[in-house]
């Protein structure tokens, strides 16, 4: 009995290699929480003399840098200011001709010595460009976009967001385009730049303003910049990407004809990968709408700002209507930037002796438009500006919406609020609080060994002994509670609304609509309605992150289900399977992979919402990042940003590790 007892242990060990390796870390973990924190103190509060000072360290350097930087010719903060100085110059001047005209002089001795375009004249303009871009149904849409913003009161502020936009996107692109040559020629650049990437990308949005804000100071200017850094990385992504998509036969023919490795880039590399450079274009675009509303704390005007002062009031109509203009702005620079991409323009011959006006009649039109509207405004003052008696709102419909949810559902509402809070949010979070840390970091290193080996398991116990070091353990645990329940929520909801939208075509058609305009909404739009109904806490700032961050979860399940092999489903039928056992045993485990990565892509978008919940009343990593920047206290700042940027990457190297190998284990692993 003894030797067959052995016999099946070994035998489980085999199979289950890790289980006994879990098992021994549960028992230590649970032993050093029976002894408690009088016993053992060092496992639950980091020892002083293990705390790493880095942000006093962060920001001595910023005030040296600031303050004593000499680069030779000129300081570091002339460089700065002379940098702020060349963006402001162009920024002033699109504002001018769309929202404000063109000034002479400043503050109260500014005298216009230009109307700005007229509202008319710029949304018959963009008809004219969404017909050339595709068609009339194309161009109708824009026109009824920018037709809206007029209607609804929000033309000013729109022209101002549109402003920056115009400034920001052409720089972010060109940057992101010349850092992405630059990896796809070098190597080297590559391997440093890849990291760099993935930090710009998890590092949370208020952690941007910081640093800007110290360098660049208060203003439109400072606020462009970091809408440009923000909305880079994904074009230098694209870009490397495309470039290393394009065919080696071309690249062989370029090298045949003798091209220089400037002409290769020029005139096959850039022209052959132009389609997938075009959605790197549009993600730029979009990320810079979303980042107008936190750029308006440094200075940044337009929607963005009338967004945020009317949650500082509580005011949901004019916040909801000012969102709403935001992503109806959002929807119509995406469409006609999608268009734009898949135009195909014709080459002409050099020697083609058409007129001007044959050659580019869209030109002609819209400077005709422009001219005849600017004129006839001088006239009829209506055509100039937008009056304010043809104006719209919503915004009582929006407040009286939320009185009335209050006031007839109020005790069912609280007492949602009450039973989640006790029976799930609390505890979970106090259980989190109470673990040892050395014993989460070696848990989160063995994750890391048993899904991608020693480089993953020694990449997690590094970025997790960071939050620890940094004396921001507690923070980093209550970031981890709200994150892991809300995307646990929206998980389960959204997969369940994933399966229902692939399963039935009607309300895929509608979810796909949802779920497009939710994409749209700007992130702090999210939270009026949530503290109007929730008041502020760790309960609300769950709901607006399980409302921002569903998206994925539905969408990457949506798609997930419907791209599995017919040909498998078909030959489930055939063996005799239920519709449900085709769902579960067919369906949704060939759609795993991608409803994981739909799940990573939900930890994002939920740790970058949290951030912004600090708002509402959280005490987490984010509003450490929140109190950092009202102080200008880049050291902190910074260093709580990193340990949101690390929590992360954590997350999505063990889920990618984890997607890798289901795909292996179902044979789904593309081998390069």
């Amino acid at each position: 009995m003894h030797a067959e007892h052995s016999t099946r242990t070994d035998v489980l060990l085999k199979k289950h290699p890790y289980a006994f390796i879990w098992t021994l870390l549960a028992m230590l973990t649970a032993v050093l929480m029976f002894l408690g924190k009088s016993e053992v103190r060092w496992a639950f509060k980091v020892p002083r003399e293990l705390r790493l000072n880095l942000k006093s360290y962060i920001s001595d350097f910023m005030d040296w840098l600031v303050n004593s930087a000499d680069l030779g010719i000129f300081t570091f903060y002339e460089l700065t200011r002379g940098i702020s100085w060349m963006l402001e110059k162009p920024l002033d001047f699109t504002t001018g001709i769309l929202a404000t005209g063109l000034m002479s002089g400043e503050g109260s001795n500014a005298v216009q010595l230009t109307p700005p375009l007229s509202w008319l004249a710029v949304i018959l303009v963009l008809v004219c460009l969404g017909r050339y871009a595709r068609d009339w149904k194309l161009a109708i849409f824009v026109g009824c976009c920018f037709a809206y913003l007029a209607l609804f009161g929000q033309w000013q502020s729109a022209m101002v967001t549109l402003s920056s936009i115009l400034i920001a996107v052409p720089l972010g692109v060109f940057g992101g385009l010349v850092l992405g040559i630059m990896a796809h020629r070098w190597r080297l650049f590559e391997k440093f730049i890849t990291p760099v990437l993935d930090l710009m990308q998890t590092v949370p949005v208020f952690a941007y303003l910081l640093p800007i804000l110290f360098l660049f100071g208060f203003g439109p200017v400072a606020a462009m910049i970091a809408t440009i850094i923000y909305a880079m990385p994904p074009m230098v992504r694209v870009t490397m990407l495309a470039l290393r998509q394009v065919p080696d036969q071309l690249r062989d023919l370029g090298n045949m004809v003798g091209c220089t490795d400037y002409q290769m880039l020029r005139r096959i590399l850039i022209p052959t990968a132009m389609p997938s450079l075009m959605v790197g274009v549009n993600q730029v675009i979009m990320l810079s709408l979303n980042m107008v509303i936190i750029a308006s704390m440094i200075g940044a005007g337009g929607l963005g700002y009338d967004v945020l002062t009317a949650l500082r009031r509580l005011d949901i109509g004019a916040g909801v209507e000012s969102g709403l203009a935001i992503v109806v702005l959002a929807i119509a620079l995406d469409r006609l930037s999608q268009a734009l991409a898949k135009k195909r323009t014709k080459i002409r011959d050099s020697s083609d002796s058409q007129h001007f006006f044959v050659r580019y009649p869209y030109t002609c039109l819209c400077s005709l438009i422009l001219v005849l509207i600017t004129l006839i405004a001088l006239v009829v003052p209506a055509l100039q500006v937008y009056p304010e008696s043809w104006s719209l709102t919503t915004g009582s419909f929006w407040d009286d919406l939320v009185k009335y949810i209050n006031i007839n559902y109020f005790d069912e509402l609280e007492a949602f609020k009450v039973f989640v809070l006790l029976n799930i949010l609390v505890p979970l979070k106090r259980f989190l609080l109470a673990l040892p840390w050395p014993m989460v970091i070696v848990a989160v290193a063995l994750a890391g060994y048993q899904l991608g080996g020693a480089r993953l398991a020694l990449l997690t116990a590094v970025l997790s002994l960071f939050c620890a070091v940094v004396g921001l353990w507690d923070k980093s645990m209550i970031t981890v509670y709200l994150c892991g329940i809300s995307v646990l929520f929206a998980a389960a909801l959204g997969i369940v609304l994933g399966i229902i939208a692939a399963e039935n075509l009607r309300f895929g058609k509608m979810i796909e609509v949802v779920i497009d305009t939710l994409q749209t909404l700007p992130s702090f739009v999210y939270l009026m309605p949530v503290v109007m109904l929730f008041r502020v806490g760790d309960f609300a700032a769950m709901i607006a992150v399980i409302a921002y961050s569903i998206v994925p979860a539905i969408r990457y399940t949506l798609h997930g289900i419907r791209q599995v092999n017919p040909q498998l489903i078909e030959a489930g039928l055939v063996s005799g399977c239920t519709d449900w056992q085709i769902l579960t045993k067919i369906k949704l485990k060939l759609a795993l992979p991608q409803v994981m990565l739909g799940i990573n892509q939900t930890v994002m978008l939920a740790l970058s919402m949290l951030v912004i919940t600090a708002l509402v009343g959280t005490r987490d990593l984010g509003q450490e990042v929140y109190i950092a920047l009202t102080k200008a206290d880049t050291g902190k700042g910074i260093v709580a940003g990193l340990c949101v940027a690390f929590i992360a990457i954590i997350t999505d190297r063990l889920i990618t590790a984890a997607v890798d190998k289901s795909k292996k284990r179902l044979g789904l692993k593309q081998v390069n």
